[in-house]
């Protein structure tokens, strides 16, 4: 998947959270969310001690389908989307997530759905 199609998957599947997601998608779509992210950061600096309001808002358009398409990679890897619940866990469950979103997609159906590779 290219770049531009991860993006406009990202957008187009902004809550749902059924399915499979490759691991293109998954990497090209959180690569757009950070330099979208940086961008509005070094366009609109917070305070010293605040971010600023576009910051936030850009933080908040982009978590529900952040999530979503977290929880169709762990589909893919044949994993449950529950397993997005290690990212409350620092650290340790942050690395444990990235083991698992890194991992090849499963072969075959599953039930999750149809292979997207």
């Amino acid at each position: 998947m290219s770049f531009g199609q991860a993006i406009k998957s990202f957008w187009a599947k902004y809550a749902t959270f059924t399915g499979r997601a490759r691991r293109s998608e998954y990497w090209y779509a959180w690569l757009f969310v950070a330099l979208v992210g940086a961008a509005v950061s070094i366009l609109f600096p917070g305070s010293d001690d605040m971010s600023s309001p576009q910051s936030n808002l850009w933080s908040l358009a982009t978590l529900v389908p952040g999530l979503a398409i977290g929880a169709r990679r762990l589909h893919d890897t044949g994993r449950s989307g529950k397993n997005l619940w290690w990212l409350v866990l620092p650290v340790v469950g942050w690395i444990i997530l990235l083991v698992y979103v890194l991992e090849d997609s499963k072969p075959g159906a599953n039930e999750y759905g149809d292979p997207v590779k």
